[in-house]
């Protein structure tokens, strides 16, 4: 290819061939080269006195090929902007970018060239040395790694309709066995119950298991000090392995995992149409037995099952006595109502942490809400909209329109006297008014004055049919109670002569025996 260096085996052929007489013209046939750059390459074995002394050695030739970048000489390529290296070498010291080299090679120094070979000539000048990564091979039911893959669009069977779709997978990393199961979110509750269903397909747990930084697992990616999503330290508490997080950005360092995922998309998802998600999980645990399970894995060079089998089974953990129960935690704020929200829910908690962030812990059951990892409320699962609500956690000033029904009024009220009975029953059978918090503070005058009293204050209001909290009140703070009325007995809800009632010449006084002077 013209511009190109030749293989550094190429040049010493034709030196070669130049030291035992060869014309130009022949070389240039015999390589398949241009004559033009054989006689390139023969100045440069002439300037360095390759054709009458011993021929070089390979590497002792390819050291004189490189020393000419730069010089006018030969390169590994023909760079344009190598007549300019000290001022684009100074100009990336100072860390101005290509482009702008470019330009200013234009403007200050007569560059003809094109911004491509200025930006080729830097990539060969600084050139960096790859990066190696070390392959950590572990011992039998040590490690397993996780991670998600995106599968397409699937059929929701619940819904009717397709929705992205994602394969969990997770690789034990001695055998290379997995496990895999296609979903249709992400999150925490999906996350949970995958691993869940690994650990009871492999039969035990790994010691330790290696995750990405994904929001189900670590709720902040840091460099040093990942911090675990709470869900999932208490599944790993109750299987008992160690969560072992990526660094952020860091892929490879759970590479099993990564390459397991990219042999499913290419070879189970890649060319398939999956209609259902049910069906598709089906041939999915078909695919990993009888297809990737069996296959010649090719770090390995054996047979994940087989590995499996003879190995790694014997070597993980036993599970559990009991499945992990699926209780999400939420960090969440008291709010004035003294009730948090989950899942468009209300549950109450004691109104002092009013303000507060609570967690709380739901399992599709129940609902535990904790301050400061101590429980300080338990509810019964609510559907969206309803409340769970405990009493006892209101101000003590704000329960009692809620205790005092208006059963419990009546209750109250009977148990203090027939007057006070009565007055209790006037007032809540009185329509359209809903007189529930007048009876509750004519009640709670009990507390102040004592029963006693109070029953004396009612038959007085009966019978001059003030059934009113004022006036009943002013009864008992002026004493009035303690004096007689007209009857000492008992006064029904109904008084002997009506309240509101006059007579005609009340109405009119101008009028003598109910007939008006010239009248009507």
């Amino acid at each position: 290819m013209a511009g190109r260096r030749l293989m550094t085996l190429d040049v010493r052929e034709l030196i070669r061939r130049l030291r035992v007489g060869q014309s130009q013209r022949e070389i240039a046939r015999d390589l398949s080269i241009d004559r033009k750059t054989v006689r390139k390459y023969g100045r440069f074995a002439l300037k360095r006195g390759f054709l009458d002394a011993v021929l070089p050695q390979a590497g002792e030739l390819d050291l004189c090929l490189d020393e000419c970048v730069g010089t006018g000489g030969l390169a590994k390529g023909t760079f344009k902007a190598a007549s300019c290296r000290e001022v684009i070498k100074e100009l990336r010291e100072k860390g101005v970018e290509s482009k702008v080299i470019w330009q200013r090679l234009l403007e200050e120094h007569g560059y003809g060239g094109s911004y491509s070979s200025v930006y080729r000539y830097i990539r060969y000048l600084e050139e960096r040395e790859p990066e190696g990564f070390v392959r950590l091979e572990v011992a039998p039911g040590k490690e397993a790694q996780v991670d998600f893959g995106y599968a397409g669009r699937i059929r929701d069977p619940a819904s009717g309709r397709d929705r992205k779709a994602w394969v969990f997978v997770m690789t034990l990393s001695c055998s290379r066995h997995q496990y895999a199961r296609l979903v249709f979110d992400q999150s925490v509750s999906t996350w949970l119950w995958c691993h869940r269903q690994a650990f009871e397909f492999f039969g035990g747990v790994p010691e330790k298991v290696v995750i990405d930084n994904l929001k189900a697992g670590i709720v902040k990616a840091l460099w040093r000090d990942q911090v675990v999503q709470r869900c999932y330290r208490d599944l790993a508490e109750h299987y008992g392995f160690l969560i072992s997080p990526c660094r952020p950005r860091t892929p490879e360092h759970k590479g099993k995992v990564e390459s397991g995922v990219r042999y499913l998309k290419r070879n189970f998802l890649a060319g398939r149409t999956i209609t259902d998600i049910r069906e598709g999980n089906e041939k999915l645990i078909e695919w990993v037995m009888r297809t990737a399970g069996v296959r010649v894995h090719g770090t390995i060079r054996k047979r994940p099952l087989d590995v499996f089998g003879e190995l790694e089974r014997a070597a993980l953990r036993p599970l559990p006595p009991v499945p992990f129960d699926l209780g999400l935690w939420k960090c969440v704020r008291l709010h004035r109502d003294c009730h948090v929200i989950i899942d468009g829910a209300y549950y109450s908690a004691p109104h002092r942490l009013i303000g507060r962030q609570l967690w709380v812990r739901t399992n599709g059951r129940e609902v535990e809400i904790y301050h400061e990892y101590i429980r300080i409320a338990t509810h019964a699962w609510a559907r969206p909209g309803e409340r769970r609500t405990i009493l006892a956690h209101y101000p003590p000033g704000k329960m009692h329109y809620l205790e005092e029904t208006p059963e419990v009024c009546r209750i109250r009220a009977a148990e203090i006297g027939e007057q006070t009975a009565s007055v209790v029953e006037c007032l809540l059978g009185e329509r359209p008014l809903d007189r529930l918090t007048t009876v509750q503070s004519i009640l709670r005058l009990a507390g102040r004055y004592g029963p006693h009293r109070l029953e004396r204050a009612c038959t007085r209001a009966l019978w001059f049919g003030e059934l009113h909290y004022g006036s009943i009140k002013r009864i008992l703070e002026k004493g009035l109670d303690l004096e007689p009325v007209a009857e000492e007995k008992a006064v029904s809800c109904a008084p002997a002569r009506p309240v509101f009632a006059r007579t005609v010449g009340e109405i009119f006084p101008a009028v003598e025996g109910g007939v008006r002077h010239g009248g009507y």
